[in-house]
């Protein structure tokens, strides 16, 4: 349990850490650790216009395991459901990015880590 506990804490600082290191990239964070029925997003932001919906994966020590860790699935799901909400973002181009951190290491963004069925487009609703 108290391994679990610290993983859940390095999550949480690593999203922290990641959304800070985007807004000093010029991104525009607009929400964090996002819960819907459907599913959760760690953070969402703007970026040169496009709304991009970020997974933040945090390891202790290996972050390229991480990347198998992403639920696709779950994530478009919640981005369908926030767009829902949030009409003055509909339309916009959209992209899934997923970063991958582990101690001591720089972050590892991969943008456009995956695609949905449909165009990545606000039109997906």
């Amino acid at each position: 349990m108290a391994d679990r506990k610290r993983a859940e804490q390095f999550g949480r600082r690593a999203e922290t850490a990641i959304a800070l290191w985007l807004r000093l990239r010029g991104w525009r964070i607009l929400d964090r650790r996002v819960r819907t029925p459907r599913g959760e997003i760690d953070l969402i932001a703007l970026h040169r216009g496009t709304l991009v919906f970020v997974e933040v994966k945090a390891r202790l020590r290996n972050a390229e395991t991480a990347l198998m860790a992403v639920n696709q699935h779950r994530i478009v799901e919640a981005a369908r459901y926030w767009v829902g909400r949030h009409p003055n973002h509909q339309g916009r181009d959209m992209r899934f990015d997923v970063i991958l951190l582990a101690s001591a290491r720089w972050p590892r963004h991969v943008r456009h880590a995956f695609e949905t069925s449909e165009r990545t487009t606000g039109s997906w609703l």
